[in-house]
């Protein structure tokens, strides 16, 4: 079929029904100018707000520009999927027990790279039969791609305050993925922006890492501490970290919007391994063998183990210190990691002292 034979509408209408027919909860299609989301980006670089993560300045403007990342780029098809697991309630009510280890509810199940990827390519090729041979690229989190932005602009919501995006009857608690097309399909309508006066993902935030309305210092955030961060976790955030051993979940579990956030249908991202109901105690315990084993086909395993058992001493840290929780930690005072040794011997002294150090959430942004 020509292009010039193509009825691009009827077209863009079958890729929603297929995008929904694969499992995705909504298919929307955006252009490729992102010269707005561009000038924030480079005033987030230059606040050095991007921290370590060295990968978000490393490609220059073809994050911002699609058609430099991948020439002839005319559309960005954006897609989203639910991840959530179980209730909010039974989120929170493990987030409050400190002797539970909290892993942020989007890593439970199996590695949702792989799995929005595996769709998007079968919709590419529904697309391929339908129209033949076009040219496309897949993206899930993997390239040089705002994600945000280019759904926000594909009408699947709006960027909140706390820079995650937001669906008026679905929350936030969902993945995104793109097919960058040279087919010049039409656009979907932007959604405008219903976070109000609302300011519960910034006053709710244990780091104060949203120093501004959607501004957000990832030098703060307890995600980009425990999972992007490979060195030392500076002491000032530790005791806000919590339970939290893989990410954070309370901005997204405070906002009003995520009242409407729905269960995830994936059998794929419903936990594995108990990681859902673990101890602190219990993951300390493992060994490297065992960790691999358990995080296989996990994104959890991207950390890599050191990384993990420095992030649960901090957790056990702030722990009740019962005497198994002090046994625990001293079992690892002569690790061979130093990174690993500096964690357990902070996490020992603060479950020792009777003292209660000021968290960093009592302290005024900066």
């Amino acid at each position: 079929m020509t292009s010039s034979a193509l009825d691009y509408s009827a077209l863009a209408a079958k890729i929603k029904t297929w995008g929904r027919e694969l499992g995705f909860q909504q298919v929307g299609v955006a252009d490729t100018d992102l010269s707005a989301a561009e000038k924030r980006l480079r005033a987030w670089l230059k606040d050095g707000f991007h921290g370590e993560m060295d990968y978000m300045a490393r490609h220059g403007t073809k994050r911002s520009r699609p058609d430099e990342l991948v020439p002839g780029t005319l559309r960005v098809i954006s897609v989203r999927m639910d991840y959530l697991p179980e209730e909010r309630t039974a989120v929170r009510e493990r987030l409050q027990d400190p002797a539970a280890a909290f892993i942020s509810r989007y890593v439970l199940g199996r590695d949702y790279h792989k799995v929005l990827r595996r769709r998007l390519q079968q919709l590419a090729g529904r697309v391929a039969a339908e129209i033949g041979p076009f040219g496309y690229r897949v993206f899930v989190d993997s390239a040089p791609v705002l994600e945000k932005p280019l759904a926000a602009k594909a009408g699947l919501g709006w960027i909140g305050k706390h820079t995650n995006l937001i669906n008026r009857k679905a929350g936030s608690m969902f993945f995104l993925g793109e097919i960058y097309t040279d087919v010049p399909l039409p656009t979907d309508a932007e959604t405008s922006d219903h976070c109000g006066s609302c300011t519960a993902c910034i006053d709710v935030c244990p780091t104060r890492a949203i120093v501004a309305p959607y501004r957000l210092d990832a030098r703060r955030c307890i995600s980009y501490l425990t999972i992007e961060l490979r060195g030392q976790i500076p002491e000032e955030f530790r005791p806000a970290i919590g339970n939290r051993i893989y990410g954070c979940d309370d901005c997204q579990l405070v906002c009003p919007w995520n009242r409407y956030a729905r269960l995830t249908e994936e059998a794929d991202f419903m936990p594995r391994h108990g990681l859902d109901v673990a101890g602190l105690i219990e993951l300390f315990h493992w060994d490297e063998a065992t960790f691999l084993h358990r995080t296989e086909g996990s994104a959890i395993r991207r950390i890599g183990y050191e990384c993990w058992i420095r992030n649960v001493a901090v957790a056990l840290g702030n722990a009740p210190p019962p005497i198994e929780v002090l046994e625990t930690l001293a079992s690892r005072m002569d690790d061979p990691s130093p990174l690993i040794r500096e964690h357990v011997r902070w996490a020992l002294q603060r479950n020792r002292s009777r003292g209660k150090p000021a968290l960093v959430a009592d302290s005024p942004a900066r």
